[in-house]
């Protein structure tokens, strides 16, 4: 498993600045959030975990290492599931592990064993056009999973989804994460979604980013979020954010 850090990160693209000394530090096996405005450079801050960006100040670090490049350790889960339509689930899930090498029926195992947690078993012969927008989701994070990474990357990923079904990916991706030692970093506009997955949340200031304040959420899982405490955190992210009206 990871621990990942921005340490004193600074990004610029030309001469906009998007992140200003961003300092985090995620733990292993940990759930964390960040939360902020558009624009703010959340999604930027993701990529360089993934090594799809580079600091132009700073350094972002894998257990202790500069990262330098996409590692499989790491896998990204955009907004947009990105499955190949002319695919099955089955070859879409297993693509990764057919390009490292893995024999079929290996591949097969894995493949199954996977669908089966995120709730696909059965699906491996459909099409992601006989899906619904929530199983194709899932089906992306299956395509993830099955390559066993230590880290899970997820960049908005019920963003697209209507509001029944984001709840539910809500609890099924807990129930993944669960007893599995893997670290999570969710990007989200959606501060209750933060509140109820991640142990910590980084609030983030509008262009150019930084961490304007680190919340720790103490509360027990599964998270009540109608009682007290949450909707404290809740008023505390929006004041930070400049919602309070």
């Amino acid at each position: 498993m990871q621990t990942l850090e921005l340490r004193g990160v600074g990004k610029r693209f030309g001469a906009l600045q998007v992140l200003k000394e961003i300092d985090i530090r995620i733990e292993q096996g940990e759930f964390a959030a960040i939360v902020g405005p558009s624009g703010c450079g959340k999604s930027t801050a993701l990529r360089m975990f993934a090594g799809l960006e580079n600091p132009s100040e700073g350094q972002a670090l894998a257990d202790g290492v500069p990262i330098e490049g996409p590692s499989p350790a790491r896998m990204l889960i955009f907004q947009e599931h990105a499955l190949y339509p002319w695919s099955t689930v089955e070859d879409n899930v297993g693509l990764g592990l057919e390009l490292a090498g893995v024999p079929k029926a290996e591949r097969i195992r894995r493949v199954n064993e996977v669908l089966e947690k995120v709730n696909l078993g059965g699906f491996n012969r459909y099409y992601p056009s006989q899906l619904s927008g929530g199983m194709k989701q899932r089906a992306s994070i299956a395509r993830a999973l099955v390559m066993d990474p230590d880290v899970l990357l997820l960049d908005e990923p019920y963003g697209a989804l209507d509001a029944l079904t984001r709840l539910s990916m809500q609890n099924e991706l807990l129930d993944i994460w669960s007893g599995s030692g893997k670290t999570m970093l969710l990007i989200t506009h959606d501060i209750d979604e933060a509140l109820y997955l991640a142990d910590k949340i980084y609030v983030m200031s509008a262009r150019p980013g930084q961490i304007v304040e680190t919340i720790r959420i103490d509360q027990p899982r599964p998270r009540d979020r109608s009682s007290e405490a949450f909707a404290e955190h809740r008023r505390n992210i929006m004041r930070l954010l400049g919602l309070e009206d």
